[in-house]
C-alpha cells in the first residue's frame, strides 16, 4: 500500500496519472482481494466511490465524553477507549476520486481535505462521525452534502512539501464560519507498523463504517480498506480554530501518526435503521 497514486503537480492540488488512470483504478478495486481483517463481512451490493488518501496526518486528543455526546445525533453513542473519548483532526490529500466503473479525472479528482471526526458505535458496530469536513473542491463540497449528507465546507486549503516536513493550511471560507482554519507542519518520525488490534492506534484507525444525520433519520455508509500502515510523527500545529463547542482539548499534546497511502472503496448511503433490520435478517 506504499506506492503512490500519482505525483503531485506542486501545490496545484492536480494529481498526475501519466498515460494510464486505469491503473490506479485497478489498483483502487484490488482493495476488495483483502478481506480478513475486517470486523464484519463485507456489505451487499456495490461499492459507489473510490479514493485514495495520501500524507495523511492523524492528529487525536483526549475529550471530555459529556461534550462529544452534546454534538453527535442521539441515536449515537460515543466510542471510549479505556473508559476516554477521542476527537481526531486528519489532514491529507484526497486522490483518484471516482465513481465505480469510471477512471479518476485528473484535473477535478485531487484536492487537499481536512476532516474533524469522532468515534461512535451503534449496534455493536464502531464508526466514524465527522464534525466537519473542509476542502477547496467545491464539486466535492456539493457532491458530498447530497450524497452523503456530510458537513462539507468550503476552505482555501493546500498542502507542500518541504524536503520531509509536509505543510497543510486550511481556511475556511464559507460565511459564518466562525474563522475555522488549520495550519501544520509535520514528518515521519519512526518506522510504519500496522497497528495491533486492541490498542489505542488500531482504536482510532480502524474504522468500516461512517455515520451521519439527516434530520430525523440515522444513515451509514460502509467503508472498505485494506488494514492501515502508520508511522509515529512529530508535528507543530500552528494554528487550530477546528474543535467546536463545547468540546474542548486536554492539556497533553496529541497522538500523532503519519499514514501510508490508503485506497478506500465507500458504498451507497442506507438508513441506519434498514441496516439493523438486514442484520436481523441474516442472523
Amino acid at each position: 500500500m506504499s506506492a503512490r497514486a500519482g505525483a503531485n503537480d506542486g501545490d496545484t492540488g492536480r494529481v498526475l496519472w501519466g498515460s494510464n488512470p486505469f491503473g490506479l483504478a485497478a489498483r483502487q478495486s484490488a482493495a476488495l482481494d483483502e478481506t480478513r481483517h475486517r470486523p464484519w463481512p463485507l456489505p451487499d451490493g456495490d461499492w459507489f466511490l473510490a479514493q485514495t488518501w495520501e500524507n495523511l496526518l492523524f492528529a487525536h486528543w483526549r475529550v471530555p465524553v459529556g461534550a462529544v455526546e452534546a454534538v453527535i445525533p442521539p441515536a449515537l453513542d460515543v466510542d471510549l477507549f479505556d473508559g476516554e473519548a477521542w476527537l481526531g483532526i486528519t489532514p491529507f490529500r484526497l486522490t483518484g476520486l471516482r465513481v465505480r466503473g469510471l477512471p479518476p479525472v485528473p484535473f477535478v479528482s485531487a484536492f487537499p481535505e481536512l476532516n474533524v471526526r469522532t468515534y461512535v458505535t451503534v449496534g455493536g458496530k464502531p464508526g466514524i462521525f465527522f464534525l466537519s469536513l473542509d476542502t477547496p473542491s467545491s464539486l466535492a463540497v456539493a457532491g458530498a452534502r447530497r450524497a452523503y449528507k456530510l458537513p462539507y465546507f468550503h476552505a482555501r486549503a493546500s498542502m507542500r512539501r518541504a524536503g520531509g516536513t509536509i505543510e497543510f493550511e486550511s481556511i475556511r471560507t464559507q460565511a459564518a464560519s466562525h474563522a475555522r482554519a488549520f495550519r501544520v507542519r509535520y514528518r515521519i518520525a519512526s518506522p510504519a507498523f500496522e497497528p495491533r488490534p486492541g490498542s489505542l492506534e488500531y482504536f482510532l484507525t480502524e474504522r468500516y463504517r461512517l455515520y451521519t444525520a439527516g434530520g430525523p433519520h440515522l444513515y451509514l455508509a460502509e467503508i472498505h480498506h485494506v488494514p492501515w500502515r502508520i508511522s509515529p510523527a512529530s508535528a507543530l500545529i500552528e494554528e487550530n480554530t477546528m474543535v467546536p463547542a463545547p468540546i474542548t482539548l486536554t492539556g497533553d499534546g496529541p497522538q500523532l501518526h503519519v499514514a501510508e497511502p490508503q485506497d478506500a472503496l465507500i458504498w451507497p448511503l442506507r438508513h441506519a435503521e434498514a441496516a439493523s433490520s438486514d442484520s436481523a435478517s441474516r442472523t
